[in-house]
C-alpha cells in the first residue's frame, strides 16, 4: 500500500529509529463488522514499534498526510487508518464465489466458475410460481481472481450460500408473500426458500457470518431469479426491489445477443454500471444499499 510507505518514511524522519507497527490489516478471523474495510485490504490498525502512545496523536497526522482518507482512535491501543474504496460500493453490485453451484438443464451441479453465457439454470418464474431452466444471458460481475467479502448464509436444513451483502436473497414474509432484501439484512429465524427439484420448501436461516473468498460471479437470468447452492435468490443488488430491477434490465433481455457478446467478459457489466449510477439519482436513498 503506497500510502502506508509513505506514512512509514515520515515516522523515520520523525523519530529516527522507530517504525510503523501493524497490528492489523486484513481480518481472517471475522472480528470486524460485515462493512469493515479490513475484508478489502483497504484498512490498517497501526501504532509505533516502540509502543509510546504518547507519539499516536503525531502519528494520526502523519497518517493524514500520508493520504489516509480516515484517520481516527478506533481504541486507546491503535490507530484506525483506511482509503476509500476506488470504485464505490453501487459500482460493484452484489455477486456470489466462483465456487457457489446451480443446476442446469439436466439436472446436473456446476460451479458458478464454470458457468457461460447460454446454459440454463434452475430459476423460479415469478409470474407462474414455477420452478424453470432459464437461460444465462449475461453475467453483472464476473471476475475469477478478485477477493471479496462475503455473508455465509446456513440455513437449518443444511444449505449455506456465498453471496455479499448488497445482493439481494428472497425471504418469505408472516403473511407468506417473497420479498427482495439485501443478504446484510439477513437474521437467524429469517425463512428462505430453498430446492434442488420441482418444488420450492421453507427453511430458516440458522446462522449468518462473514468470510472472505476469491471469485465474484452474478449470472443474469431471463427470470431475473437463481437458485444457488439449493438457496432461491435474485440475480440482481444494490437496489432492493426485485420488480424495479428486473424491468430497469429489460432492455438487456430483449436485445443482446449475449451468448456471443460477453463469454470473456472480466468485472462489472457496462449496463450494470450505468442503472447503478443513475439510481444515485433517481431512487430514494432508503432502496440503494450503502455501506453503514
Amino acid at each position: 500500500m503506497e500510502k502506508l510507505n509513505n506514512l512509514a518514511t515520515s515516522v523515520m524522519n520523525q523519530w529516527p529509529g522507530v517504525r510503523v507497527r501493524v497490528t492489523e490489516g486484513w481480518d481472517e478471523d471475522n472480528h470486524h463488522g460485515i462493512h469493515s474495510l479490513h475484508y478489502e485490504g483497504r484498512a490498517v490498525d497501526i501504532t509505533t514499534s516502540d509502543k509510546d502512545r504518547s507519539k499516536y496523536g503525531l502519528l494520526a497526522g502523519l497518517a493524514v498526510e500520508a493520504g489516509f482518507d480516515w484517520v481516527y482512535y478506533e481504541s486507546r491501543s491503535h490507530i484506525h487508518c483506511s482509503v476509500k474504496s476506488d470504485s464505490p460500493l453501487t459500482r460493484s453490485g452484489g455477486c456470489f464465489t466462483g465456487n457457489s453451484t446451480v443446476l442446469v438443464e439436466g439436472g446436473v451441479r456446476r460451479r458458478l466458475s464454470e458457468l457461460q453465457v447460454g446454459d440454463r439454470v434452475l430459476s423460479l418464474d415469478k409470474a407462474t410460481g414455477r420452478m424453470v431452466y432459464s437461460e444465462v444471458i449475461l453475467f453483472l460481475d464476473r471476475d475469477e481472481s478478485r477477493w471479496r467479502q462475503f455473508l455465509s448464509v446456513e440455513t437449518s436444513s443444511g444449505e449455506t450460500v456465498r453471496v455479499t451483502p448488497s445482493h439481494l436473497v428472497l425471504r418469505k414474509t408472516l403473511s407468506g408473500v417473497l420479498e427482495s432484501v439485501f443478504a446484510g439484512k439477513l437474521a437467524p429465524g429469517d425463512v428462505l426458500m430453498v430446492g434442488s427439484g420441482k418444488n420450492l420448501i421453507e427453511t430458516s436461516v440458522e446462522r449468518v457470518s462473514v468470510v472472505a473468498d476469491q471469485g465474484v460471479f452474478a449470472p443474469l437470468t431471463q427470470t431475473g431469479t437463481i437458485i444457488v447452492d439449493g438457496v432461491l435468490a435474485s440475480c440482481y443488488a444494490v437496489v432492493e426491489s426485485q420488480s424495479l430491477a428486473h424491468y430497469a434490465f429489460a432492455p438487456v433481455r430483449i436485445y443482446t445477443n449475449a451468448k456471443h457478446s460477453f463469454h470473456t467478459q472480466v468485472g462489472v457489466h457496462w449496463y450494470a454500471k450505468f442503472l447503478y449510477d443513475l439510481s444515485d439519482y433517481v431512487l430514494p436513498s432508503g432502496m440503494i444499499y450503502r455501506r453503514s
